[in-house]
C-alpha cells in the first residue's frame, strides 16, 4: 500500500516535522488544525469563536486537497485550553457536518501551539 502526502497552500503549512494530511489506503488522517491564518501563517486575532472558524475553514481545505469533504470525516478529537468553551465550539463544529456525525474526542489540554485555545485533528474514510 502506497502512502500518499496531502498538501495544499490553502491551509496552513505544518510548523515542524509533520504532514497537514496522509492517506494510507482507504483513510486519510490530518493533523491537527490550529487558527493560523493560510497565507500569514499568524494566528487570527479574535475569541474562540473566530479561532473555531478558522480552524473549520483550514480543515475544508486540507479535505480538499485530499479529494475528500467533511461527509468522508469518520473521527475527530477537539483540544480545548477551557472547556468553558465547549458549547460555543461545539455549535460551531456541527454546522459542518450533517447526517452521521464522526465519533469524537474532547479533550481540555493545558497548552497548545502558539497559544490558541482550539485544535483539531480528524480522520477520513473513502472507501
Amino acid at each position: 500500500m502506497a502512502i500518499e502526502k496531502i498538501e495544499t497552500a490553502d491551509a496552513p503549512a505544518a510548523i515542524g516535522p509533520y504532514s497537514q494530511g496522509v492517506r494510507a489506503g482507504d483513510y486519510t488522517f490530518f493533523s491537527g488544525q490550529i487558527p493560523l491564518d493560510p497565507v500569514t501563517g499568524e494566528v487570527v486575532s479574535g475569541d474562540i469563536a473566530v479561532q473555531t472558524e478558522r480552524v473549520m475553514a483550514n480543515m475544508a481545505a486540507v479535505l480538499d486537497a485530499a479529494g475528500l469533504g467533511f461527509a468522508q470525516v469518520v473521527k475527530t478529537t477537539i483540544y480545548l485550553v477551557d472547556m468553558n468553551d465547549f458549547v460555543l465550539v461545539n455549535g460551531i463544529y456541527g454546522r459542518y457536518f450533517s447526517g452521521t456525525f464522526p465519533a469524537r474526542a474532547t479533550v481540555q489540554v493545558a497548552a497548545l501551539p502558539k497559544g490558541v485555545g482550539v485544535e483539531i485533528e480528524w480522520v477520513a474514510y473513502a472507501g
